[in-house]
């Protein structure tokens, strides 16, 4: 279990003043100049030796990212672009950082935007978070008052703008390639890659997107050192992480906790535990609804990082843990997740567009049970025929909740129709 004094976060409930005088008797502002000093390739190295891998969802190593800018400013500007466009179901953790915690968040900003060169940078903030963007805007109008941004930011002779950018609602847009194109004022679609940012990003210019979170820890990391950030979680899971936990416990929450911790530790200790004990559990959605769900049985023993996840055949993703007790409907539920990725489909290609649609309309006569066995197997195959094949990753998000269903809750899904069937039959009889 992670200790107070390990802790990044330590507004995350917002219980201490949030503004830049609260936020610096915390220990935010601290040495930046002299992090500065120490020059772009210091930062990213130190970057790379914690271990840090992206909080997005992806679990790509930042330091290694950052490294993929140009060495040297060309004729094209660099530019941070800052992902706080939190669309996925079950996940809630940046706003939180943003809306009590905003301070992390520019400082990291500065920071990261020195270390690739960017002299500005944009926080696309998700429309629907108000409060977030106000906080947010309010903490950065803070920091240029103190001289802690702008014109020789921190007196550290370096030059940084940051900017808030409200997003219109779009979960595609939380896809970085879309999320450049609506910043540049067009529809956000993903674009094709190569080329990727790095090279080829908001306006043409080098670019590099992060996570709000991977962005937030970053001055911490950098204060205390990569070896003590390395030191916590697991070898190649390092560090700490917000986990969002949701559904059927006791206590839903926030909260901040060591990479490798049991999921089964997770949700009793900081969520209260299962609603009706953990007996009563069925199966949990471990990072975010565009994940496989995985059973009781697996529950009890896995651990929350990204390999041990990917080891039982699902991800870490956002680590938003949705829990579901023996009272759920499954299959009504992953048809209410199919209908969700079928409306926030962009449309730009065909199996996504098309088996997005399918696969809800096959969900929901698979909740109702009016299907044939054989169809199970039909359903199957249209997510593996939309998996792999679009330019972004929401055709997999859309269909990794249906193969988790089957490959956990197939006999629930025959079952199911079989029962459907046999009442017709006696209705007609």
């Amino acid at each position: 279990m992670l200790r107070d004094q390990d802790r990044i976060f330590t507004n995350l409930y917002g219980f201490h003043d949030w503004r830049l005088k609260g936020a610096k008797s915390r220990g935010d502002w601290d040495g930046t100049k002299e992090i500065l000093a120490k020059g772009r390739d210091w930062i990213i190295e130190e970057m790379k030796n914690s271990g840090l891998r992206g909080r997005g969802g992806a679990g790509f190593p930042t330091g290694v990212k950052w490294s993929f800018m140009p060495k040297v400013e060309g004729p094209r500007p660099h530019f941070l672009v800052i992902n706080a466009d939190e669309g996925e179901p079950g996940t809630c953790k940046d706003r939180e950082i943003m809306r009590f915690d905003p301070h992390k968040l520019v400082e990291g900003a500065l920071i990261a935007s020195f270390a690739i060169g960017a002299h500005a940078s944009y926080i696309y903030i998700r429309g629907e978070f108000i409060r977030e963007a106000e906080s947010l805007q309010i903490a950065i109008d803070e920091a240029y008052a103190a001289g802690l941004l702008g014109k020789n930011a921190c007196g550290s002779g370096w030059d940084f703008d940051l900017y808030v950018h409200r997003g219109a609602g779009a979960y595609i847009c939380g896809e970085e390639s879309a999320l450049i194109e609506s910043l540049e004022g067009k529809k956000g679609q993903p674009r094709l890659k190569p080329p990727f940012p790095a090279g080829v990003g908001l306006y043409g210019c080098p670019t590099t997107v992060n996570n709000v979170e991977s962005i937030a820890v970053a001055p911490t990391i950098l204060r205390r050192g990569a070896a003590w950030f390395a030191g916590l979680g697991r070898p190649k899971n390092s560090g700490t992480k917000v986990f969002c936990i949701s559904g059927h416990v006791n206590r839903p929450c926030n909260v901040e906790e060591e990479m490798g911790i049991s999921m089964r530790e997770l949700i009793e200790k900081h969520a209260g535990g299962v609603r009706g004990g953990w007996d009563n559990l069925l199966a949990v959605i471990p990072g975010g609804s565009s994940t496989h769900m995985l059973p009781k049985s697996v529950c009890d023993t896995v651990l929350m990082d990204f390999d041990s996840l990917r080891e039982a055949r699902t991800g870490l993703g956002t680590a938003a843990v949705i829990v579901m007790d023996k009272s759920t409907d499954v299959i009504k539920g992953i048809a209410r997740l199919s209908r969700f990725y079928m409306h926030e489909s962009c449309g730009q290609c065909t199996p996504c567009r098309e088996g997005t649609g399918w696969m809800w309309r096959m969900m929901e006569r698979m909740a109702t049970g009016n299907a044939d066995i054989s169809e199970i197997d039909l359903l199957e195959q249209i997510t593996k025929q939309v998996e792999g094949h679009t330019i972004c990753a929401l055709g997999d998000a859309a269909a990794w909740p249906i193969q988790g269903l089957i490959r956990t809750f197939r006999p629930e899904m025959e079952r199911r129709i079989n029962e459907f069937h046999a009442k017709s039959r006696a209705a007609a009889e």
